[in-house]
């Protein structure tokens, strides 16, 4: 199934770039592999080390923030601004989810709950279309909720 995934997702990156007149470059591809084997949300640090140490293939983190924005721009990648942070994850087949955010460790977490999904589903928007949506939900995780308490 994975494979397959990534199959799709290279040639959605093709179409991208050949519908855009821009260069089909080893790198994008092997950024984008990377990405898509990569579970859960990253930074550009986190790709680039992950590029560096699982893949072999070393990137500039211009060359790094360059496809990621192609990316977005191409439905194949998501932005989320964690409070400070800008993180990312494959968005090609990717179940639709919540996150809980710590606003003490910066610790994120992701759930799912179909009542909200159904919710949102069948919430109308006046003159307007969803494509998709991110649900952010800020508070304390368990063990900063612990430390506190410790410290009183």
């Amino acid at each position: 199934m994975e494979e397959k995934i990534k199959d799709t997702v290279k040639q959605i990156l093709t179409e991208y770039l050949q519908k855009n007149g821009l260069r089909k470059t080893p790198e994008r591809y092997a950024i984008l592999e990377t990405i898509y084997s990569i579970r859960g949300h990253f930074d550009v640090d986190e790709l680039y080390g992950y590029m560096a140490e699982k893949k072999k293939f070393r990137v500039s983190r211009a060359t790094l923030y360059n496809t990621i924005v192609l990316l977005i721009d191409a439905g194949l990648v998501i932005k989320h601004q964690f409070g400070n942070t800008s993180q990312y994850e494959r968005s090609y087949n990717n179940e639709t989810h919540h996150h809980m955010i710590c606003t003490c460790c910066g610790k994120v977490s992701e759930f799912e709950d179909e009542s909200l999904k159904q919710a949102i589903a069948q919430t109308r928007l006046k003159g307007f279309h969803a494509s998709h949506y991110s649900l952010y939900i800020y508070g304390l995780c368990g063990k900063c909720v612990a430390a506190k308490r410790k410290k009183k």
